[in-house]
């Protein structure tokens, strides 16, 4: 009777799971062989959408581009950011949890607002960073409008995001044993020895968690290109995402979406199998030998 209950529970996670996970999933892999257009009629063309992805179409490798491009400078720069503020937000002064509060707010703060003010911020006639280079006597810049600054910008706008990460790496600074530091003291080491000795080693799991969900999520940057600069200038900012995005609702092209999603998929699986397969050789887990 037990059992019977259980699985009666169990059947709507069960359910919803085959309904809007599975199913979508393979019907979006039956859809990448075919060149199904919304309205159009659907033929089955095998592999040919991804013939052409990685022999004719130019978009597809400017787009894997330049979002690797952006992964490769948001995600050490974010993590050095969360990495230093947690580090400051880990010491015992007044007003710690204001301080907390204060860098985790932007996190809270809808994507879209978050666009809408760096386009103020970036604004090349009348934005905050030009009046700032300006006053000091130095050239502005054209920000996100101009080509060669465009991913630079929006990488230096990813620092505004990183509480997530300043969370999780403070989490793992508490969890640090006092008495590791207290180790290095007796052995007349400062405060440089303790950080390289003891604070380093035992942050690799936290790091290695951010490492892997920073990844994951640069890799599916949207709302920035969607927002700000329509994947200008020049498709500078054509993020996978966007470019994605646009063939399936602009060009209806749902085939060849379908496509690129799952070379999408592919490409941060093989990513993240990488990370797991290299934490072997630098992530330390107390309690273990080296």
């Amino acid at each position: 009777m037990e059992r019977n209950w259980g699985i009666a529970f169990a059947m709507p996670a069960v359910l919803g799971f085959f309904l809007f996970v599975l199913g979508p999933v393979v019907a979006s892999f039956f859809f990448s062989l075919t060149d199904w257009n919304i309205g159009g009629q659907m033929n089955f063309t095998g592999f040919g959408n991804y013939r052409e992805m990685f022999t004719e179409d130019k978009l597809f490798s400017k787009s894997l581009f330049v979002t690797l491009y952006y992964s490769l400078g948001s995600i050490p720069l974010g993590f050095l950011a969360a990495f230093i503020i947690a580090l400051l937000l880990n010491q015992k002064v007044k007003g710690l949890s204001v301080f907390r509060t204060i860098y985790y707010m932007p996190v809270l703060v809808p994507s879209i607002a978050n666009s809408m003010l760096w386009l103020w911020l970036y604004n090349p006639d009348f934005g905050l960073f030009n009046s700032l280079l300006n006053g000091i006597g130095l050239p502005g810049s054209q920000w996100i409008y101009d080509e060669t600054m465009a991913v630079p910008s929006l990488i230096l706008m990813s620092t505004w995001g990183v509480g997530n990460a300043m969370v999780i790496f403070l989490a793992g600074l508490q969890g640090v044993p006092g008495h590791l530091y207290e180790a290095v003291e007796v052995d007349g080491g400062g405060a440089l020895r303790k950080f390289w000795h003891v604070t380093l080693p035992s942050m690799t799991p936290t790091i290695f968690f951010n490492v892997v969900m920073g990844t994951i999520g640069t890799l599916q940057v949207f709302d920035q290109a969607y927002v700000m600069t329509n994947g200008g200038p020049n498709n500078a900012t054509l993020f996978y995402i966007y470019y994605l995005y646009r063939t399936a609702f602009s060009e209806s092209e749902m085939g060849y979406a379908a496509a690129l999603a799952w070379v999408l998929f592919l490409i941060i699986l093989a990513l993240t199998a990488l990370v797991f397969r290299s934490s072997k050789f630098w992530v330390y887990y107390e309690g273990e030998g080296r």
